[in-house]
């Protein structure tokens, strides 16, 4: 069994309490998701984060086809960090960390994502090439479009 991470940082121009209202609110999600995924809220969008949270999406990962994403926010500590981790969906893991840090000038923003493939050596397979590439996609689109919305930080 493989286990794969993706492990990203961004300092934002803002403040502790603006990163954390933006971060923490599930319908941000999807101002933060490339277009072409098809990213929708199905429903547990409607009131602020907390642990045990059940959050429905459907998504267009790969190909064109919409599958039903389940997540649970099962950690919150307030402006300090948050965990999702998918229920059901397309991976046969996905366990995302996202840690806040106060610095001078403005916010670290920490991404850790453990994530498995399925479909076991045939998965391990097409990960090189098609799923590590796209998670980059989709992360890569998130920095910039934080710098988008609250600019370049300069630290």
């Amino acid at each position: 069994m493989k286990i794969y991470t993706l492990h990203t940082k961004q300092n934002l121009p803002i403040s502790l309490e603006e990163a954390w209202e933006f971060l923490s609110n599930p319908k941000n999600l999807k101002v933060i998701t490339p277009d072409y995924m098809g990213f929708k809220t199905l429903s547990g969008d409607d009131r602020p984060m907390f642990a045990g949270q059940i959050i429905q999406y459907i998504v267009t990962p790969v190909i064109g086809i919409p599958m039903k994403w389940v997540t649970e926010i099962t950690h919150v500590q307030d402006k300090k960090y948050f965990v999702d981790e998918q229920r059901f969906g397309p991976y046969a893991l996905w366990h995302h960390k996202h840690f806040l840090k106060e610095i001078p000038g403005g916010v670290e923003m920490e991404d850790i994502v453990d994530y498995k493939v399925p479909m076991g050596i045939l998965g391990q397979m097409v990960h090189p090439f098609l799923v590590k590439p796209k998670l980059k996609e989709i992360f890569d689109f998130r920095r910039q479009k934080l710098i988008e919305l609250f600019g370049e930080f300069k630290g």
